[in-house]
């Protein structure tokens, strides 16, 4: 099964999308497999980590932001404003694609994990996930 959402992000940072591909997984009634995700975009990326505390989502940020600054002279690509060759970098850095295992007809995520979407551009984007579940 193959199901595509459409998730809107409101500025840069981490959104959890956990509830959102759980349904998807309850509504596909696959008791065991894997599902997939996957965003079909260059300067947004997906990864599994804490959802508990939020600092943990802001020292991502911040780290990131040194590690990948805007502005540095070197980037060539910058048609698209100062956000978008930085987006680009940490969307190679973090990947578009998660796979994550099925028992029981749910997910297989640890206490603490959740699935974000991480916006690495500063404005609103629609952004779109393709969720498949199989067996």
């Amino acid at each position: 099964m193959i199901i595509t959402i459409g998730v809107t992000t409101p500025s840069a940072g981490l959104f959890e999308i956990t509830d959102r591909v759980e349904k998807v997984v309850r509504e596909g009634n696959v008791s065991e497999g894997l599902c997939t995700v996957y965003i079909r975009h260059t300067s947004a990326s997906l990864i599994i980590q804490e959802n508990a505390d939020p600092s943990v989502r802001r020292d991502l940020e911040n780290w990131f932001g040194r590690l990948v600054p805007q502005n540095d002279p070197q980037y060539t690509h910058t048609m698209e404003g100062p956000d978008d060759m930085p987006s680009h970098i940490k969307a190679s850095l973090t990947g578009t694609s998660l796979a994550i295992p099925i028992v029981d007809g749910q997910l297989v995520l640890g206490t603490w994990q959740g699935l974000f979407i991480w916006e690495h551009r500063h404005g609103r984007h629609e952004r779109e996930l393709v969720i498949h579940i199989g067996p």
